[in-house]
């Protein structure tokens, strides 16, 4: 989906006419203040934002707009639109982050071209990978047993309305699993609408999630648009639902067992169409036990459920990840080819990556760039890799239950980090909150 803020309807109407005709899905808006409810909730591929939106030229309203939007989406290629075209303030708008400036009037052919530019750079363009099926696996990278039957799940029920509840470590993909589902649904049209519930506070559940009317509470300055309702006919995706608060588990079950919400401020109930994807690497069965967690949510949410592998149990993908990785940021950064040696690979195959796919990305794009090098060996990549989860460092887990063997993990990589909860909980591939469940369940003081 392509953005287009601009305050102007004119120009509103004319561009999205051009990008439908292309066969691009497009929204537009006036105000900053829209935009940034958009850029929150739907993710687009690339936005094209005027610079001005009062009756000065200095640019500045565009400006600032362009660096509350590479807060929320850092990698969204943003291509900046201004009648009052400068050198100054082009400058100014590449060093905030923009892929690319032009002024008002264009040229329909050139800011087409600009954009398939923006696109293929930035990675966001790509034709539908398409299995004998035509099953569409975008972005999901391997052909491992294990993977393989998650992906035979996701085609049997994809088709369907049935809830999803996908489960794993972080760093597994989890969310790129969630949007093929979306993607090969009778939905895939309609909005896919990925809400992190780990990152929202009890206090603002509500207005995240049912959206609150002008002066609905203090701050409530102006109207604003829940994530139900911008997910309506199409899929909302419910990441680190296992850290989702009581009382807001609650608010959460009611909608989802009714379709129905109130936004705050007004009483009247709205109908929503959704499809309900959620994902956690939280222990939910037992969570249910120590009564953490709602158990009558619990089953609302994985009519269906889809766990996917760790990456030490799929290293036969770790060469395919490493080589997709590699050109992606190859091309991003108009680098030279980089190759590997057999060594590296076999060396990238030992890991043990607490972080998954996550952790392995990390630690071959740090390399490719420190290094400079047109083919890597394992050398290069022990130099960069600091997390020293390399085979000979592992945990002698003999003898030991899993519980046993996890309690002695949290405690290593404790030590390892001094104690910094933070720092423990991004080495383990794990949320805070996440870990500070398991130092309670393991009595573990820090």
């Amino acid at each position: 989906m392509i953005l287009i803020i601009d305050d102007d309807s004119a120009i509103r109407t004319s561009v999205s006419l051009l990008l439908k005709r292309a066969k691009y899905d497009v929204q537009a808006v006036a105000t900053p203040k829209e935009a940034i409810a958009v850029v929150r909730s739907l993710c687009p591929e690339l936005i094209l934002m005027d610079m001005n939106f009062s009756l000065t030229t200095s640019g500045d309203e565009g400006i600032t707009l362009l660096k509350q939007v590479k807060i929320f989406q850092p990698d969204v290629p943003v291509i900046l639109m201004t009648a009052w075209g400068s050198i100054d303030l082009a400058v100014k708008g590449m060093q905030a982050g923009a892929f690319d400036f032009i002024t008002k009037p264009w040229n329909n052919v050139f800011l087409m071209q600009r954009i398939e530019t923006a696109l293929e750079l930035s990675g966001k363009k790509k034709e539908p990978v398409l299995d004998e099926d035509g099953f569409d696996r975008s972005h999901i990278i391997g052909k491992s047993k294990a993977l393989t039957e998650v992906l035979d799940t996701i085609k049997r029920i994809s088709h369907t309305n049935a809830s999803v509840l996908i489960t794993g470590e972080s760093g597994t993909g989890k969310e790129l699993i969630a949007e093929a589902v979306h993607r090969n649904s009778p939905r895939a049209k309609n909005p896919f609408v990925k809400v992190n519930l780990g990152g929202i506070s009890q206090s603002l559940f509500e207005s995240e999630m049912f959206g609150h009317k002008k002066g609905a509470f203090t701050d409530a300055s102006s109207d604003r648009v829940g994530r139900f309702e911008l997910a309506d006919k199409g899929t909302i995706f419910l990441d680190e639902i296992g850290d989702l608060d009581l009382s807001c588990q609650v608010k959460l079950l009611r909608v989802l067992q009714e379709q129905t919400f109130e936004v705050l401020g007004d009483s009247r109930p709205r109908k929503v169409d959704i499809r309900v994807v959620s994902a956690t690497n939280a222990d939910l069965p037992q969570m249910v036990k120590e009564r953490t967690f709602r158990e009558d949510l619990f089953y609302r949410i994985n009519l269906i459920t889809v766990h996917l592998p760790a990456l030490r149990e799929r290293r036969e993908d770790i060469p395919l990840l490493v080589r997709h990785f590699a050109d992606r940021m190859c091309e991003t950064n108009k680098l030279q080819y980089v190759d590997f040696t057999p060594a590296a690979m076999e060396y990238l195959q030992r890991l043990n990556y607490p972080g998954n796919i996550r952790e392995l990305k990390n630690l071959v794009e740090r390399t490719l760039l420190v290094s400079g090098k047109e083919t890597l060996d394992a050398d290069d990549f022990k130099m960069q890799n600091r997390q020293l989860m390399d085979a000979e460092f592992d945990i002698d887990t003999k003898g030991l239950t899993l519980e046993e063997s996890e309690r002695q993990h949290i405690l290593q990589t404790l030590k390892k980090y001094d104690n910094n909860v933070s720092q423990a909980a991004v080495a383990l591939g794990i949320t805070r909150q996440a870990l500070y469940r398991r130092l309670e369940k393991f009595n573990i003081k820090v």
